[in-house]
């Protein structure tokens, strides 16, 4: 009988897949990068945030993707969470929806894109 603890044991991300490059090149490409799926309302909120600041936005929603289940894993190994939203600006990940509308009720999202 094996261990519940070794059945949870964290899987393996080849972060040199295309995949993982992907999602890299995506986050150094794009000045706003937003990892979504259209019906989350944290992506929702997120995105509105940036919409209010005519902020253009590189949003991959990953549900239309095959590759989703491989991208969340990726960015899990980048940022510590494989949940979305994923929001980078200018490379560094500023974290999910609640964290960008609170940045942007206190004024350090317009700071930080200004």
């Amino acid at each position: 009988m094996g261990s519940v603890v070794g059945s949870l044991s964290k899987k393996s991300v080849d972060m040199a897949s295309p995949t993982a490059q992907f999602v890299r090149n995506q986050i150094q490409s794009n000045r706003v990068v937003i990892f979504s799926k259209t019906y989350c309302p944290y992506c929702t909120m997120a995105k509105e945030q940036f919409k209010k600041l005519n902020v253009p936005m590189h949003v991959i929603e990953l549900e239309s993707r095959n590759d989703c289940d491989e991208i969340q894993d990726v960015l899990g190994e980048i940022t510590g969470a494989r949940s979305v939203p994923r929001c980078f600006v200018d490379g560094k990940f500023i974290g999910g929806g609640t964290d960008v509308k609170a940045m942007y009720e206190n004024g350090k999202l317009e700071e930080l894109i200004a």
